[in-house]
Parts: structure tokens; C-alpha cells; sequence
């Protein structure tokens, strides 16, 4: 494909454009010409400046990086909220946001060159520091296609047929400043200043197109090869190996073909913010913790079986047990959770943290709805935990290089 015809995208030529603006030089440790190839692309798979293969996740592809992609340790999690005078300001915005994904995810950065009474084009806090693994998935909220009746950008005839917010579910006390939103950025990477900086930069990038509603911080840890733990000390992502093989994630995660043409090889994503009483869960026995998952704290067998990815037998675990709960709905979904801290509650003095729960699903009301009203009304985990944000998104398929992000949805 010529540069010409690379519609929305950004071919060599219009990267040169850009840093040619106000002076805007390039940087990734001296890398000069070569930063130039990865970020347009004719350089992308092979090892750069000692920033070897593997610490640099492809952006372009059928499917957004970052859904299936093995677990990062850091997320930023960003919800915006359009306020973009028109759709053309909107395919502005997103063609920025796309042009950033694709330099940064390659471990490039900008930076202003020879005026400096100018302000950089980048925060500039990975001018040395290799892609760590980077993704950036986006995702659209129910909100972007209509407000109360109103199509503020001639979206709601592109509605995703599953895309509407979470019902309210028993027991949870939803913040509506931490919930919803019109347009989702998850950043994952295994540097956290890496990350930071990109999620940073979407925020700049957005000035005057999108506010800020609310950004959470997620870490995980585990050894490679490895189940992580959530803050409550079990294994958390266990199920997800029943389906992690191609055919199992067109099962369990793509988007059907009854979808809009932009939904395939898209995915909808499901949000919750659980804060954990982890006080209360630290004086509890360890008999009481295990009941209340069903399986064992060190191994993460289910009760009854000797290892963590032994088929699990229902009855062998308590009738309220989380495990058991999760069995009996006959549904799997794509766990990607991250543990948070939030500082100190003012209020009691206890430490404000939780589980970010983030899963993907081709079919939410087949597969997360029915999941979370049963778990909402008899998982005796209800006694520990409190769900305080929520949101549902649809991710789009992926991209090729010169198309920008949401381009099927915002012009055909």
C-alpha cells in the first residue's frame, strides 16, 4: 500500500510531517532512523538497539493486543468522556491516539528539537526506556452512541447489539464518578513508568476533544508459567486455561458474526471495581478463606483435587463457595484482573484496596450478566468484598497499519 492511500493512518511520510512541526525531534536512545521504521511499521518485528523482540507486543493484527496477550504487570485503567464538537473532531482525536499507540508501543518517543519556547511533544519519562511489553486496547461505552435519546455523532444505528450498562445487582454501592464512560483506554506494560506514560499522553493528546472521568491503577504479580494471586491470597484467573487456544477464545471471546461490521474481531469488556475489606478477611481463619473460594489457599486446587487446573467437582465445594458459584453458571468469560491500593479510607482508617476485575466475552448477557447476578446474590465472597464502579465496553477488531483506531465504526 502506497502512503497515498493509507487513509487515517500514518505512513512514514506523515510521521516525518509531524516531528517536522515545532521542531519535533525523536528519540529512543539514539536510535535515529530506526525509530522511524518501527514506528511506521517496516521495522516492527525485529530487535532494535538491544530492545530485543519480545518486549515489543504488535499493535496491528485481527485483534487488539492487550486482551488476550499474556498478563503485563501494570495497567492504567482511563475512562474519557467525548466532548468533541463533531464526529470529525472525534476521527481527529482517534487518529492521534493511534499514531501515539503505534510510536510507543514500539519504544518510541517525541520530543521538541530546536525551539525551546515551544512545549515538548512528550512527557519525555521514557526517552531511555525499551516498549516493556506495552498494549493499548480501547474500547467504546454505550454513552458514544446516545445520551438520553439524542445520536450526537450518527453512532446509534452502529450500536454493538450486547452494549448497554451492567443492570444494578444486589449489594453493590456504585460510585457513579468511577463507572461508565464514552471511550475506555487500558494501558499494560511491564514497566510502570512506561505504562504511565502512555496513559500520561493519551490525557495531553486529548485536550479539548475528551475529558478525563476516571483512571485506576492495577498491578499483578506471578511467577512466569504461573496462576497470579489477588490481594486476598488466591490464585485468580484459573478458569481462563480452558479456553486459551484459538478455537476456545472464538468461543469464549470474539465477537459473533451477527455483530457490526466494526465489532468483528472485537470483544466486549466487562468492569468492576471490588473494593476488598482486607481487615476483615486477615482476621478470618484459614478454613473460613478457603470456604469461601472452594479451593486450597497455596495449591488453588478445588477441594477435593490435588492440583490448581484439576477439573472441578461442584459438589465437593461448599454451596456458596465462589468456585462453585462460577461452575454452576456454565459460562466461561477472559479474566484479566488487577489488584489496586488507593490509599487509606479517612473515614475508617482502613486500607482503601481491591480487585480492578476486568473480563472479555464475546456475548455479555449470556456469559457475564447471569455470572455476576448469581455471585451478586450467594457467593459468600459478598461478605469480604464491596463493588463500587462499573462499566460495560465494546473493543473493536484490530487494526492495519495506516487505518486508525474505530475507523470501521466512525466512516463506513
Amino acid at each position: 500500500m502506497g502512503e497515498e492511500s493509507n487513509k487515517g493512518g500514518m505512513s512514514r511520510l506523515d510521521f516525518l510531517k509531524m516531528s517536522a512541526v515545532a521542531g519535533v525531534g525523536l528519540i529512543v536512545g539514539g536510535a535515529g532512523m530506526k525509530v522511524i521504521e518501527r514506528a511506521t511499521g517496516s521495522d516492527r518485528n525485529k530487535a532494535v538497539d538491544g530492545n530485543i523482540e519480545g518486549e515489543q507486543v504488535e499493535m496491528y493484527g485481527e485483534h487488539q493486543a492487550g486482551i488476550v496477550t499474556p498478563q503485563q504487570t501494570y495497567m492504567y485503567l482511563a475512562s474519557f468522556k467525548i466532548v468533541a464538537a463533531d464526529l470529525a473532531a472525534v476521527i481527529r482525536l482517534m487518529k492521534d491516539w493511534t499514531k501515539f499507540s503505534d510510536l510507543s508501543t514500539s519504544g518510541g518517543s517525541m520530543r521538541t528539537g530546536d525551539n525551546p519556547m515551544l512545549p515538548p511533544s512528550d512527557t519525555g519519562e521514557t526517552y531511555d526506556l525499551p516498549a516493556s511489553g506495552l498494549t493499548v486496547t480501547f474500547g467504546f461505552g454505550p454513552s458514544l452512541f446516545g445520551v438520553g435519546g439524542g445520536d450526537r455523532y450518527g453512532l446509534a444505528g452502529k450500536l454493538p447489539i450486547y452494549l448497554k450498562d451492567i443492570p444494578r445487582m444486589p449489594r453493590e454501592k456504585l460510585d457513579a464518578t468511577m463507572s461508565g464512560g464514552d471511550v475506555i483506554v487500558q494501558v499494560c506494560a511491564d514497566d510502570q513508568q512506561v505504562a504511565f506514560h502512555a496513559i500520561r499522553n493519551f490525557i495531553r493528546l486529548s485536550t479539548g476533544a475528551a475529558t478525563l472521568n476516571w483512571l485506576n491503577e492495577g498491578f499483578i504479580s506471578g511467577r512466569p508459567g504461573t496462576t497470579p494471586r489477588n490481594l486476598f491470597g488466591f490464585k485468580d484467573g484459573t478458569a481462563n486455561v480452558l479456553h486459551q487456544t484459538s478455537a476456545g477464545f472464538d468461543q469464549v471471546v470474539w465477537a459473533g458474526e451477527d455483530e457490526p461490521e466494526w465489532m468483528r474481531g472485537g470483544t466486549y469488556m466487562a468492569f468492576r471495581k471490588i473494593r476488598m475489606l482486607l481487615e476483615v478477611w486477615d482476621r478470618s481463619s484459614m478454613a473460613e478463606q478457603q470456604d469461601t473460594f472452594g479451593r486450597y489457599k497455596e495449591s488453588g486446587a478445588a477441594y477435593g483435587k490435588q492440583g490448581e487446573f484439576d477439573e472441578v467437582d461442584a459438589s465437593k465445594l461448599p454451596d456458596t463457595a465462589h468456585v462453585r458459584l462460577a461452575k454452576e453458571s456454565k459460562q466461561l468469560i477472559h479474566r484479566r484482573g488487577y489488584s489496586y491500593t488507593d490509599g487509606v479510607d479517612p473515614r475508617t482508617g482502613n486500607v482503601n484496596a481491591g480487585l480492578l476485575f476486568i473480563s472479555y466475552q464475546r456475548n455479555p448477557e449470556e456469559q457475564f450478566i447471569p455470572m455476576l447476578k448469581l455471585m451478586q446474590s450467594n457467593d459468600k465472597l459478598n461478605e469480604y468484598t464491596l463493588h463500587i464502579a462499573s462499566g460495560m465496553f465494546a473493543c473493536p477488531g484490530g487494526i492495519r497499519q495506516g487505518e486508525y483506531i474505530g475507523q470501521k465504526l466512525f466512516e463506513s
